[in-house]
Order: structure tokens, then C-alpha cells, then sequence
């Protein structure tokens, strides 16, 4: 028996301690409001008396407190109103509401009514005063008002795994590499442990001038981890990760933040969309600084919480602040948040922003699960003000990289960093290098890389892509296809590309064969592009079906609806050289011959009612695109543009050459659109494309402006989602394409609906336009008949007197990931096997 003892001996001690521990546990929860309004109270100061153990009430007015021992009196403290001291019972659990009463002293009125429930409001409030002040001010202290500015910059990147399991952190591939995890700190975004992913650091001096407004930067020294070219595109992470971390402008009306736009604490109309209170006020500072706690009057909005530091004088100033978002926020994927922003007084008596501090952490789920933490810091010292700057410094490019400023020694950095950084960050560097070498990590990545980018690497030459392998249509009946490309280990000169397909059902061959030489001894698909191509396709296409960053054959794109059995057999020799500035301005210089064949239900029939198997033109054309400061990710088979307040301009011109290798029409094409998105604050955005088209010449139908049309399922963004594959033709036409999401400015304050995170879309399309008598085979001879259906129904038209039109109302964010919108087609209803109602789906990743 004495082993027995010996062993439950301990184990009965360590109850009994335990148990009485609990027994002289004291635990007190509640809610703090005001005795005059009811409304709730947040940032009271909540202590156990005579203790260090307190809490301040969230922004609810709710509090939890917990002390191990006995106590029996609570203490609350806020500025503006009385202190209060209240027994508790020690040794227990309770909840304790309190109603403070405002400080006679403080107020010179008080109203008290009887019956309602007072809200918060703007009125007669100080808090609000004091922030229309701080409105007002904005202009004088932010550092635009300065008529020169210089500083040095100094910025820090670090993204990991976060929430780290023991379970993966033990996974095989981890077994000796132990070295790679670090403590993650739980007080701060949750969980035990880290996996070290990136860590990028730049060095910048960056010069303001005020009249005239320019600004120049030069990097002088920038460092990153380099990950495998063959599975990431370093530079294209680079810049997304710069896209979601952008510099925080406290004193700018919206502040982006992880690709959205929050309305600023100190933004014009800030106090339309947030209560502020004052609570607290630094008295043994010179000015003295008044602490401004603010809250989101909806806390599902696109809006902050937190407290900034304001100036107590003539001035009012931002001296700091320190904000994050409400667990509600309408924000997908977002853990956690924090924003620090300290600013420093210089010598003309005003405050500059000395470094900022931007903390995000991501996750599937809200607490649970692995996640992804990314951390940006930035430290600004050296500040010169209204200093002669030459004009030679603002000439050339406003951003400059110097010739050296990747190939910095540690020395370099070791003596120019302007903020520390821990010898586990500087670890990243050669840690990152030694995942990459381990065999499973590789095999891993190839996995990873198949899933999202859709090719199979195999060194000089990779397959893909993979959801273009098979797919079905009308005419084809099952389409089966294999091909791939040539990548930079092959050469940075030269790339080829190629394809091979069959149609079960035609029982045809379809292939590409493509050839690109490179200028500029770079990826052709790394910017800025410099490349001449020349090509050659055989194969399928649906006219008036124009797809944005997805394949033609795309399995996806099988499912349609409606009559869908045109198609068009197509010879294609191009010849294109393109080139692109560091300005992201471009142009295409092309050459095509194009040799067309319709298929299915659609045939060609001249003015003689005879049929024509083929079509042949030969066209030069000529592209301009410019993007002022445009930002994309370069994936593996497209660059994705990353959508920005900048606009987007495109004019492309094509000629018609009549007798150039068998081309039989001479025409001419001017093209032109603009793309731009508006940020509307709290209301969302809106993206806006304007587009005109005009042709010259007698050309046949399939030589006009054949309108984009959707017969999928899928909402496209660019097309008619009701309008029917060559229903209309146009050779002059202007459009106008406007795309809105609220955000969940409307969702966000429905209750119950609210829970669910969703967003509202709308839309609306309008196509006006119209084709000539010359055109038009109704009154001209020599063109082809416009198509019919198999019962004689006319298929193809002209637009008439009226723009064709269609909008749209939706409901985003649906799982995070899926938009549905119901699609009305407001007009020509009366052409055939058309529909006035559809619901279309759009898969879309966002924050």
C-alpha cells in the first residue's frame, strides 16, 4: 500500500492547494454606464482598492476582474465624473453594474429626461469639440505645410506562420531544424508559436517640396529574403506586401489599410462616424497632452478604435495615437490589428512623425488554427525643414533605386539602421535559405504552386495549365488538351510556349506554337517587358466571348446557357513587339494575319446567299497603354494589376491591309478606354470604365465591334452578363461600365445580418452605339448576312435608337469568398432567347 500512498499523496496535496486557492479567488464583472444618459461608459478605470490589479471597460462599458486573494472594495475612475468606491463581497463571483455620476464641477448644466434612453451625441460634447479643433488644425501640422522637407527612412518587414502548433512545429520536415521557430508573444496577437517567413529592410532618403509639389526618394540600401524563383516571384511579393502595408497618414481623410480604405480618426467627417471621449489629460508635459479615446458608432464599418494624443494649445496637434479595429469589423481574415504612430517635436515648435508601428494578423478562423502575421516599422529621423533643395534632386524618376542598394554588407546596415532589430530577426536571412534545401519543403512547394498557379515545374520547362486539360462545348463536343512553356532556367533570352489539343467531336487538331525573344536579358514576364514574339494558333473561339486572366478552355467556362453553338475555326499568325517604360507607359507594335472559319450554327452567307467557309484579313496595329503608378503580382501566367485610385488609359489603332498576305478588306480601328476606381470612403467604391470605339470602311460583320457577351454562369465584370454570344454588332459605339461595393455600409447595421459579414454590389451597364448603312447588310450589297437561328429567327442586330442596358443587384463576401448577383436586362426583350432576369456567382478572394 505505501507505493500507492506515496504516489496519490502529492496529487491529493495539489488538489487541496488548488481548491483553496479557488476558494479565496475574487471575480467581479459588469458594465459601467453614465447615471444621466444610460449610455456605457469605455475606458473606465476599474481596481480592486489599494491593489495594482486593474482594467479599463471595452467599448461596451464591460468589464472582468479577477484577483487570487480575497478582496472587498472596487474603485472607478473617469475623467469627468465622480469617483466611486463600492464593497464587494471577497472571495466570490459577482457581477456589479455601476452608473457614474458626472462631476458637478465639470459641467455647467444638467439635464436629466425622464423616460427615454439619451444617445450619444456631437452636441455640446467636448470630446467632439475638441476633435472638430484637431480637424480644423490639419493642414498647419501636417508635414505638407512645409514649403521644403528632407528625412532619412528606414523600414522593417517581417511576416510569419503564427499560432504555431507543437503538432506541426513536430512534423517531420521540422524534425532538425528546431532553430527555425521562435516564441510568439501570446500577450500580443495570440498563440505559442512562430515560423519566420520574410523579412524585408529598406533605407531611403526622401525629399518634399510644397511649390511646386513634387517628391523625390532615393533607396540607398534594401535587403529581402530570396525565395526560389521557380516557385515565388520575389518582386511581386514585394510589392503586394507594400500594397497592403502602406505608410500611415493620420492626417489624410482615408487611410489604406490591407487593401481597403479606413476613414481616419481626424478625417472631415469623423465625428459622423465616431464617439469620442476624453479621457485623460497629461498635465506634466509642456503643451499638455489630452488623451482622445475614440469608437466606431457601428462597429461592423470600415473604422478604427483606440486613442490619440492631442496637444493641449493653439496648435492641436497629433502627438501620438494607438488604434486598432473592433472584433466586429467587417474585415475578412483579420486576427488582429494594431496601429502606433509617434510623432516627435521639432524645432519650429510642431510634431513630426518619428516612426510608426502597423501589426496585422490573419487566420481562417477568428482564434483558432494557424495563421499569418505581418509587421511593418518604420523610423524617420534627420528631418531638415525649409531648407533650399536643388531642382536637380527632383529630376528623373520619383522613386530611385541606387546601382548598389541591393548589394549592402552587414556593415552597411549594421551602422545605418535607424532601429534595432533582434538577432532572431537577423537569423531570417540564413534560416529562410536552409528551409529552401530541404527535400520536403521543395516537394511542397511543387504542390503549392500546382494548386494556385496551375503549372508543374520541372526545371527548363514547366506543364500547365492544368484546368485548361480538359473542358467540353457544343461543337467539340470533349476537349482534351496538354501543353506548357520554356521558364529562365532554359535562357533569359529566349521562351517558348505550346499547346496541343483535340475536340473528340470534331475530330480535329488544335495547337500553339509561340517564340519570344527577350531585349532586356530579362523574364518576359518581369516588368518592364522589352520583347519581340512571333506565334502561330490553330484552334477554337467563340465570338464576342472576351475572358480577363482566365483561359478560353477553362473547364469552368464549359457550363453555359442559353443556345450555345457558334464557334470559329482560327488560323492566327501574329507578330508583336512590346516595350514598356518605368513610367508604365507601353505600346504593342503588332502584325496579324487572321484566317476564320465558322462553325456550328454560325455560317457566313454573302449578298449572294452563298455560303463563304473563309475569311481572311490582314491588320497592322498599334497599342498605347498608360498606368501611372501601377502596382501588379506577376503570377506564373499573367501579371495581376492590383487595384488603385489611379486610372488606367488604353487606345489601340488597327489597319486593315487589303492584298497583304491574301487580307481582303481595308479598314480602319480606333479603340479607346479609361478604368479608374473611386474611393468613396464609408460608402465603398466604385469602379468606373469608359470605353468608345469607331471603325471606317465596308466591312462584313465579323470585322465589326462584336459586343461582349456571357452565356456562363460566372458574373464577368467586363461583359454582358445577359446579353447572347454575337446578339449585338456596332461599328461606332460608346460604353459606360460602373461596378460599386458598399462594403456592408447598409448590411452592417441590420441586426442579426450583420453577424454574417456580408457586402452589397451593384451595378449598371449601358452600351450605346449603332452601324452604318454601309455596314448594314439590310442596306448595302457585298457584306454577309447577319446570322439567323435554325427556325429563322434573326440572332445578330444592330443596336437601335436606345442603349442596351443591364444592372445588377448583389450580396458579397458570402463565405468570404462567393458574390451573387441578380442581373436584370432592362431592354431589347423582345429579341430571342434572351432573358430579363439571371443570377450570376463570382468567386473573389478579399480582405
Amino acid at each position: 500500500m505505501k507505493p500507492i500512498h506515496s504516489f496519490f499523496l502529492p496529487v491529493v496535496l495539489s488538489f487541496i492547494l488548488q481548491v483553496n486557492a479557488f476558494a479565496q479567488r475574487t471575480a467581479v464583472s459588469g458594465t459601467v454606464r453614465d447615471a444621466v444618459t444610460k449610455e456605457t461608459l469605455p475606458n473606465v478605470s476599474v481596481f480592486f482598492k489599494d491593489t495594482q490589479i486593474g482594467i479599463q471597460t471595452d467599448v461596451n462599458g464591460k468589464y472582468t476582474l479577477v484577483s487570487p486573494n480575497p478582496q472587498s472594495e472596487l474603485s472607478f475612475n473617469y475623467v469627468g465624473y465622480r469617483t466611486v468606491f463600492k464593497n464587494i463581497l471577497p472571495s466570490a463571483t459577482q457581477e456589479f453594474d455601476i452608473a457614474l455620476v458626472p462631476d458637478a464641477k465639470a459641467l455647467d448644466e444638467v439635464i436629466i429626461i425622464g423616460g427615454k434612453k439619451v444617445k450619444y451625441r456631437n452636441k455640446d460634447n467636448p470630446a467632439v469639440e475638441l476633435i472638430r479643433q484637431v480637424i480644423a488644425h490639419k493642414d498647419e501640422n501636417r508635414i505638407k505645410s512645409y514649403n521644403t522637407v528632407s528625412f532619412r527612412q528606414y523600414e522593417k518587414m517581417l511576416f510569419s506562420l503564427s499560432n504555431v502548433s507543437d503538432k506541426f512545429k513536430g512534423k517531420k520536415m521540422f524534425r532538425n531544424y528546431q532553430f527555425l521557430f521562435q516564441e510568439q508573444d501570446s500577450t500580443l496577437i495570440g498563440g505559442k508559436n512562430l515560423l519566420p517567413v520574410y523579412i524585408q529592410e529598406k533605407l531611403a532618403d526622401t525629399y518634399l517640396s510644397k511649390n511646386p509639389e513634387k517628391n523625390k526618394t532615393i533607396v540607398i540600401g534594401e535587403k529581402q529574403v530570396q525565395f526560389d524563383s521557380r516557385y515565388i516571384d520575389n518582386k511581386g511579393l514585394k510589392t503586394y506586401f507594400d500594397r497592403m502595408y502602406q505608410d500611415i497618414d493620420i492626417y489624410k481623410n482615408n487611410i489604406s489599410v490591407i487593401s481597403n480604405e479606413f476613414l481616419s480618426p481626424i478625417s472631415d467627417g469623423a465625428p459622423a462616424f465616431y464617439k469620442f471621449f476624453i479621457t485623460d489629460t497629461l498635465k506634466n508635459q509642456k503643451p499638455q497632452i489630452i488623451e482622445l479615446s475614440f469608437t466606431p458608432r457601428n462597429t461592423n464599418d470600415m473604422l478604427f478604435e483606440g486613442k490619440i494624443y492631442v496637444t493641449n494649445d493653439s496648435h492641436y496637434a497629433v502627438t501620438g495615437a494607438s488604434f486598432g479595429v473592433n472584433k466586429n469589423i467587417n474585415l475578412n481574415f483579420v486576427r488582429a490589428l494594431k496601429i502606433d504612430l509617434d510623432f516627435e517635436a521639432n524645432d519650429k515648435g510642431k510634431y513630426s512623425l518619428s516612426k510608426s508601428n502597423l501589426l496585422a494578423d490573419f487566420g481562417i478562423g477568428k482564434t483558432k488554427g494557424i495563421g499569418f502575421t505581418g509587421e511593418r516599422t518604420v523610423t524617420f529621423k534627420n528631418y531638415e525643414f525649409d531648407t533650399v533643395l536643388p531642382d536637380t534632386i527632383f529630376q528623373g524618376k520619383s522613386t530611385v533605386v541606387l546601382a548598389d542598394a541591393a548589394k549592402r554588407n552587414d556593415q552597411f546596415w549594421e551602422k545605418n539602421r535607424l532601429d534595432t532589430i533582434s538577432k532572431n530577426q537577423l537569423k531570417i536571412y540564413g534560416n529562410i535559405d536552409t528551409l529552401q534545401n530541404l527535400p520536403s519543403f521543395k516537394r511542397t512547394m511543387k504542390i503549392v504552386t500546382l494548386l494556385f498557379a496551375g503549372y508543374q515545374n520541372l526545371g527548363p520547362y514547366e506543364i500547365g495549365p492544368v484546368n485548361t486539360f480538359y473542358s467540353f462545348n457544343n461543337v467539340e463536343g470533349l476537349r482534351l488538351r496538354v501543353g506548357g512553356r520554356t521558364t529562365p532556367e532554359l535562357s533569359k533570352r529566349y521562351y517558348f510556349e505550346n499547346y496541343l489539343a483535340y475536340g473528340i467531336k470534331d475530330e480535329k487538331w488544335k495547337f500553339f506554337l509561340s517564340g519570344t525573344y527577350s531585349f532586356n536579358n530579362k523574364s518576359i514576364y518581369e516588368f518592364p517587358q522589352n520583347y519581340i514574339r512571333a506565334s502561330f494558333q490553330r484552334d477554337t473561339k467563340i465570338p464576342g466571348q472576351e475572358l480577363q486572366f482566365v483561359q478560353e478552355d477553362n473547364f469552368l467556362l464549359s457550363f453555359k446557357r442559353g443556345v450555345n453553338d457558334m464557334l470559329l475555326y482560327n488560323d492566327f499568325y501574329r507578330l508583336d513587339y512590346v516595350k514598356e517604360f518605368e513610367n508604365h507607359f507601353s505600346y504593342n507594335l503588332g502584325f496579324k494575319k487572321w484566317s476564320q472559319t465558322p462553325a456550328g450554327g454560325l455560317n457566313y452567307i454573302n449578298s449572294n446567299n452563298q455560303l463563304v467557309n473563309r475569311l481572311t484579313t490582314s491588320e497592322l496595329s498599334l497599342q498605347l497603354r498608360y498606368a501611372p503608378n501601377e502596382k501588379f503580382y506577376q503570377g506564373k501566367i499573367y501579371r495581376v494589376p492590383i487595384a488603385d485610385r489611379y486610372p488606367v488609359f488604353n487606345l489601340r489603332y488597327t489597319a486593315g491591309l487589303k492584298g497583304v498576305l491574301g487580307g481582303e478588306y481595308n479598314y480602319h480601328n480606333l479603340l479607346g478606354s479609361i478604368d479608374k476606381r473611386f474611393y468613396l470612403s464609408q460608402l465603398g467604391y466604385s469602379d468606373v470604365t469608359v470605353e468608345g470605339s469607331y471603325i471606317a470602311g465596308k466591312v462584313p460583320f465579323p470585322l465589326l465591334d462584336i459586343h461582349r457577351a456571357n452565356q456562363t454562369y460566372a458574373y464577368q465584370l467586363n461583359s454582358y452578363n445577359l446579353m447572347n454570344f454575337l446578339e449585338f454588332v456596332s461599328d461606332h459605339y460608346v460604353s459606360i461600365n460602373i461596378d460599386h461595393n458598399f462594403n456592408g455600409f447598409f448590411f452592417n447595421k441590420v441586426p442579426l445580418i450583420k453577424r454574417l459579414k456580408l457586402r452589397e454590389v451593384v451595378s449598371f451597364k449601358a452600351l450605346y452605339g449603332g452601324l452604318r448603312n454601309e455596314n448594314n447588310p439590310n442596306f448595302q450589297t457585298g457584306l454577309y448576312q447577319l446570322p439567323i437561328y435554325e427556325n429563322g429567327a434573326q440572332r445578330t442586330y444592330a443596336l437601335g435608337n436606345e442603349p442596351y442596358m443591364e444592372g445588377s443587384v448583389g450580396v458579397g463576401n458570402i463565405f468570404k469568398l462567393l458574390r451573387i448577383d441578380l442581373v436584370k436586362r432592362f431592354n431589347y426583350l423582345n429579341n430571342p432567347e434572351v432573358s430579363e432576369w439571371g443570377i450570376r456567382a463570382r468567386v473573389k478572394f478579399d480582405f
